[in-house]
């Protein structure tokens, strides 16, 4: 009887093989690029793979066959900055738009189009010179101290973004939306405010019981959403924007009382915080910033390490990732929930205490002002990680800061920065439409490539 020959005993099963064994276990540049064109077609292992593989898809990449450049242009970290970049040429045309000189020159565009071109140009770079000056850096300053004061007061603003911005990162890291960011830093503010005014403590463990009292307040307001939602399913955005209102009310509702009004005042502003109570001045006087500023570089190490070093952190994400998974390989779903969202409030509250005690030192019905809300966006730009949430309150600090010298230096509206903050919002939700603008989209299908790709995979099966 004659022995049948086995597919791996003929001289093309026997190639097959060898290639086969070759692409599982080869290393060296080409085992690289594999990988690389995997997390290309996966956004890094974010969504499943392709019908068509990538290496037949349109669309060259920036670099070649450099994988460290494709990974660095079609990171999320980069998508991120194009955002800020496509926001910012957006909100120049719209800076243009209400420029006279322009309107001007567009009456005979077709006639001398430089001049257009030019005016909208100069509109644009004009009012971003003066955000920059407003916010960075001012040669105009008188001294030193002077040029450097937008700084200063760009970090000032951008703490409690910072540490509100961690709050709703961390929570979104484990799967919730904490929209109550808001209510957190009122309910903080409030606790942290009569600590301060009401106790009279030595210099030192008054501030700390400041601190301490903020940031329970705020984790107390964000634990209590966590265990409603664990223990009865309500769901955390509708629970956090009630709780946002009831905050306000009930701090409006406080400041008429005897407790937290300041005595022979009818408005509704508390008695001045304690000198021991505030926080100090990080350069003198001269400049507002203040002790908050170093605590919300601390509090995103902390939330750094929390999530890429602990166990707690492992089971965020992993709740983050599958509920249902994390439960089935033994993570308390409920536990963590109510923890992450206590410990998210506790962060929110730091923004109060920076506000009460750091900037105004004083209790008012607008002391969150819209740091709550504008959080949301701040963890949305930083991609909900510590560092970039961090960058990212950077950058919103400096819009707020430059926006009133923006429009002393050339008239343009304020609310052009809440434009441009709009614009980022809209394109970080869209990732491939901002890839699609740069050229950088490594999912658009290249139909001719592809067929040619399945076909000769046909036809090697065959033989």
């Amino acid at each position: 009887m004659t022995e049948q020959h086995r597919p791996n005993d003929t001289p093309g099963g026997q190639q097959a093989g060898q290639s086969h064994a070759k692409h599982h276990h080869e290393t060296g540049p080409a085992a690289e690029e594999t990988a690389a064109v995997v997390s290309v077609d996966t956004a890094g292992g974010a969504m499943e793979p392709s019908a068509v593989p990538a290496s037949a898809q349109s669309g060259k990449l920036p670099g070649g066959p450099d994988t460290l450049l494709r990974r660095i242009f079609t990171g999320s970290g980069m998508v991120s900055v194009l955002a800020v970049f496509l926001a910012l040429v957006i909100g120049g045309l719209l800076i243009a738009s209400t420029d006279t000189r322009v309107a001007t020159t567009a009456g005979y565009f077709f006639a001398r189009p430089t001049d257009f071109l030019a005016a909208l140009w100069n509109a644009a770079t004009r009012s971003y010179i003066a955000l920059f000056q407003g916010s960075v850096f001012n040669p105009r300053g008188n001294g030193l101290a002077a040029q450097f004061a937008p700084l200063m007061e760009t970090l000032t603003i951008a703490t409690p973004l910072i540490t509100a911005g961690l709050g709703v990162a961390l929570a979104f890291r484990a799967g919730l939306f904490n929209i109550g960011a808001q209510g957190q830093i009122i309910v903080a503010g409030i606790l942290a405010a009569w600590v301060g005014f009401a106790l009279h403590l030595p210099l030192g463990l008054h501030l700390l019981l400041v601190l301490v009292a903020g940031i329970i307040g705020g984790a107390l307001w964000g634990g209590l959403v966590g265990v409603l939602k664990a223990r009865t399913g309500a769901h955390e955005v509708i629970l956090t924007i009630m709780f946002n209102y009831i905050a306000l009310y009930f701090l409006r509702y406080l400041l008429n009382t005897p407790a937290f009004q300041r005595p022979g005042e009818s408005n509704p502003i508390s008695p001045i915080l304690d000198p021991s109570a505030v926080y100090p001045q990080i350069f003198g006087t001269q400049y507002r910033l203040h002790l908050g500023f170093i605590l919300a570089i601390g509090a995103t190490f902390l939330v750094w390490w929390l999530l890429n070093r602990s166990t707690v952190g492992f089971e965020f994400r992993a709740v983050g990732a599958n509920p249902k998974a994390a439960q089935t390989a033994g993570i308390n779903v409920s536990r963590s929930t109510i923890l992450v969202m206590a410990i998210a409030g506790g962060l929110a509250g730091m923004s109060g205490v920076a506000q009460v005690a750091g900037t105004e030192k004083v209790l008012t019905d607008g002391v969150a002002a819209t740091y709550g809300f504008d959080a949301i966006t701040v963890a949305l730009l930083g991609r909900s990680t510590p560092w970039g949430t961090f960058a990212a309150g950077l950058l919103f600090g400096a819009f707020r800061a430059g926006a009133v010298q923006m429009q002393i230096q050339t008239g343009t509206p304020i609310d052009i920065v809440l434009v441009v903050q709009s614009l980022i919002v809209l394109f970080i939700a869209a990732p491939p439409l901002v890839r699609a603008v740069f050229g950088l989209n490594p999912r658009r299908k290249k139909p001719a490539r592809a067929a040619k790709n399945t076909k000769a995979a046909t036809t090697g099966g065959a033989a």
